[in-house]
């Protein structure tokens, strides 16, 4: 997803506060003032005016008259802007109700990708899903390596379907893939996904919409096990940690 990264003091402006709002340091209603800004990041009054502007066309702040500028709820956020997906990221990455509800978006959207590409699938297309399970195959279960290629898989499966709409989908993917992998990519217990990506894509190859599927259905059940697998033991290590630091004042 093209964002803002590294792109500067504008681009680390604009990721810094937007993942207090993310976060809900900066809560809906709270007041953001350029000069208090200007002071807390270094930055010229017209990288914060800037800054707004971006924050703003994401539905994440409003010009108020005579109050300023305002946090917006989050339900009138731009949710899907590729962006804005990053930073929830970022911060919430490794939450169980973040992760659900991109998993949930995916389980709508990709498994009907995979029937359209099975119906429509070019010649063209099936080169580009053949390379990017040949780059999977290479780079192995970790590594950016290995992120890139999924997600190059994926990518080539939404173009297969052509349908243009589903295009902009590619964030939530994206996304979801780069919040699993931080989560399990030291997990030894992960399955390996190259059989799944490699019967989706028989199915796409032999014009079967079902098949192609169910195989997307059961690869991302898989990857919803990995993440859950991974965020109990996470939860568990959080509380044993809280339990050891707790015992000291106990034995008071």
């Amino acid at each position: 997803m093209a964002g803002y990264s590294s792109r500067g003091p504008h681009a680390r402006a604009v990721q810094a506060i937007a993942q207090r709002v993310v976060s809900g340091k900066h809560p809906p209603g709270a007041l953001l003032d350029p000069e208090s800004l200007e002071r807390e990041l270094d930055v010229s009054r017209t990288v914060v005016r800037e800054m707004l502007r971006v924050l703003a066309a994401k539905g994440m702040v409003a010009a108020r008259p005579r109050h300023g500028t305002v946090v917006r709820p989050r339900a009138q956020w731009s949710l899907l802007d590729p962006d804005l997906l990053r930073w929830q990221a970022e911060v919430h990455g490794s939450d169980a109700s973040f992760l659900r509800q991109l998993g949930e978006v995916r389980a709508i959207i990709e498994p009907a990708g995979a029937r359209l590409a099975a119906r429509r699938r070019t010649r063209a297309d099936l080169a580009q899903l053949d390379g990017a399970l040949t780059a999977m195959t290479d780079a192995g279960m970790t590594g950016e390596a290995a992120v890139e290629a999924d997600l190059r898989f994926h990518r080539a499966l939404l173009v297969a379907a052509h349908n243009d709409l589903m295009l902009p989908m590619e964030a939530v993917i994206e996304t979801g893939l780069r919040a699993r992998d931080r989560l399990v990519h030291d997990d030894t217990a992960s399955t390996d996904p190259i059989p799944l990506h490699r019967r989706l894509l028989e199915a796409v190859r032999g014009r079967d919409p079902g098949q192609a599927e169910a195989a997307m259905r059961e690869l991302l059940a898989q990857a919803e096990r990995d993440v859950r697998r991974v965020t109990r033991r996470l939860q568990r290590a959080g509380g044993e940690r809280g339990h050891h630091r707790g015992a000291p004042a106990a034995s008071l």
